[in-house]
């Protein structure tokens, strides 16, 4: 019987590239396991697909093939009972066979330097802090090597050994079909050793929890969500592997007085009618001190104003402003004087009337004149 051409096979066009080669095999190498499907023909199948790709994947036999067809290919450059990898493609016959075994094909070697783990510490700042910057010094929770069993995890006078499952190799072999894998072993964890007699203060795990201070440095600008990292403060690693690092999670407290949005400080102020009527100056609270505002004649409640610099540093690099928003005050409880004051700005309907009847001066140089101004 006649080979199918390679390309028909796989169901790629003759100008695929390597990834469509890869994942074209990978859908029909799951569809055509022996392990799954269980028509007669399935082998054949999957031994054709398998054939097909390693022409396919590999540049050389690929050019043979597109030049002379099946007669540029040696028959005996196939290999289907490699058990290691089968016919030198582990990497994507890794990845099949994890979906039948329930995990990864890799193992076979006890694991060497691990990194630490990352902690993660919450830290809770005020709202002047988080705009100035500044020094925190905090305890957390990390692992040490155990003083008991001097971080070998067996108890005094006990020591490890040869893991019974893997024979100290670190690996299992396991079979499916007419395939073998090799995985990390259970038992061992891929150690090839393990603990008779586990130290009671550690567990067997040879760390113990321990507190440290830590000194902490809080750039200013920083705002709820903030995240800093301290590269090797976490857990320290394994076997020679470096530590992992801790990660800061700050939140920032609120203010009585002001609010952050962005780079900028808002605030409010509250000012009387005659200040906002005929002008003047008010003092304003900053996160710097106290700054005076000029607040001009006919000032409407709304109104902003902006304190150049006066803001938050930002992390990106420049500074950001105080916004003022001014709200004018109505009185509530008046004396005879002010309400006859008032009753004098009735009369007068400035909306109406731009000067004073008679007076030649306007509405507001009257009222400055009554207040004695």
């Amino acid at each position: 019987m006649a080979k199918r051409d390679y390309y028909e096979v796989l169901g790629v066009p003759k100008n695929a590239d390597e990834n469509e080669i890869k994942k074209a095999f990978r859908n029909l190498a799951r569809q055509f396991h022996p392990d799954v499907n269980k028509s007669p023909d399935a082998v054949e199948k999957f031994k054709e697909i398998n054939e097909a790709y390693q022409i396919l994947s590999d540049q050389q036999k690929r050019a043979a093939y597109d030049q002379f067809g099946h007669a540029g290919i040696d028959p005996n450059s196939f290999n289907y009972q490699d058990m290691g990898g089968f016919g030198g493609f582990g990497d994507i016959f890794g990845d099949i066979l994890s979906d039948f075994f329930g995990g990864g094909g890799s193992g076979g070697q006890r694991r060497g330097p691990k990194r630490g783990a990352d902690l993660r510490y919450d830290l809770e700042i005020t709202f002047e802090e988080a705009v100035f910057g500044c020094d925190k010094n905090i305890t957390i929770q990390k692992s040490t090597r155990c003083t008991t069993c001097s971080g070998s995890g067996a108890e005094a006078g006990s020591s490890r050994k040869q893991c019974p499952v893997c024979k100290g190799r670190g690996s299992i072999s396991l079979a499916q079909g007419f395939f073998s894998i090799q995985r990390t072993c259970h038992q061992c964890q891929g150690e090839g050793e393990i603990i008779d007699k586990p130290c009671q203060s550690c567990k067997g795990s040879g760390r113990i929890k321990h507190s440290q201070k830590i000194d902490v440095k809080i750039p200013p600008g920083v705002e709820t969500g903030s995240k800093l990292k301290l590269a090797g403060e976490g857990e320290p690693g394994e076997k020679g592997g470096p530590n992992g690092s801790l990660y800061i999670f700050l939140s920032v407290g609120k203010h009585d007085f002001f609010e952050r949005i962005g780079d900028d400080i808002i605030c409010e102020k509250n000012i009387t009618f005659p200040l906002a009527a005929i002008g003047g100056e008010v003092e304003v609270p900053t996160l710097k001190g106290v700054v005076k505002i000029k607040i001009p004649e006919g000032t409407q409640t709304g109104k902003i104003f902006r304190l150049r610099g006066y803001g938050v540093k930002s992390l990106r690099g420049g500074q950001g402003d105080q916004l003022v928003k001014i709200f004018v005050r109505t009185p509530t409880e008046l004396n005879a004087r002010q309400r006859e004051l008032l009753m004098m700005l009735a009369e007068e309907d400035p909306e109406s009337k731009a000067t004073g009847i008679g007076s030649g001066k306007s509405f507001f140089d009257k009222v400055k004149k009554a207040l004695g101004g």
